[in-house]
């Protein structure tokens, strides 16, 4: 980890689900959040099928840490991932948020609560490590190459800075050939950024009656 902690303030909804204060906006899908992370990050970016020893995922908003832990779930072989986060839970908060989701995550959870205060930590096969701290700083200072973005900051209208046009610019400069972003955002101005970025982007049905959902490959 990098940069001092802000822990984040919550508010939290029936059936144990963390609110941020800051962006007024749920960490997870009010309508399943394992589901919805399997639909738009992992089907948006073609996992498992592309999974290979070292593959190198990126994130944009760790939060709760379901990506991670869906993303472990599935990988049957050592992957990396690496996930970009201003203000990252602390241990409480962390149980708390972990205990609304499916009791098939109970051993990857306690894994990841367990390695979080280190600088890399292993859950399952995947080796991950939490760059704390505004991505518009940290990530353009980064030295790694994606193969796979899951972009999942909070809403663009609540949190317009981590979807701006210079950021997004970033991850296509952090994106290895071939290389793909995932994200439940369809907003024009994000899709048009993203293939500024060199992405050639395409719409896919959303999660949960969303009609649209962004995905895209790096040419």
């Amino acid at each position: 980890m990098s940069e001092q902690n802000q822990t984040p303030q919550l508010d939290w909804r029936e059936g144990g689900i963390p609110v941020s204060t800051r962006f007024d906006d749920p960490y997870f899908s009010l309508a399943g959040g394992l589901e919805e992370t399997r639909h738009v990050f992992l089907a948006g970016n073609d996992l498992p099928a592309r999974l290979h020893p070292g593959f190198h995922i990126a994130e944009l908003g760790f939060g709760t840490g379901l990506n991670l832990l869906a993303l472990a779930q599935i990988a049957e072989m050592p992957i990396r991932f690496t996930s970009f986060e201003a203000f990252p839970m602390d241990a409480a908060q962390l149980s708390r948020a972990h205990a609304a989701f499916p009791d098939e995550l109970d051993l990857l959870s306690a894994e990841l609560r367990r390695g979080i205060t280190q600088p890399r930590f292993t859950v399952g096969q995947v080796t991950a490590e939490i760059v704390i701290g505004d991505a518009r700083k940290t990530l353009p200072n980064w030295e790694g190459m994606a193969d796979a973005w899951f972009l999942d900051g909070f809403s663009p209208a609540k949190n317009p800075e981590l979807w701006n046009e210079a950021l997004l610019d970033q991850v296509g400069r952090h994106t290895a050939p071939e290389g793909s972003f995932a994200t439940y955002s369809a907003a024009g101005y994000i899709r048009r950024a993203l293939t500024a970025s060199g992405f050639e982007v395409s719409r896919a049905p959303g999660y949960a009656g969303k009609r649209h959902m962004s995905r895209g490959v790096m040419r």
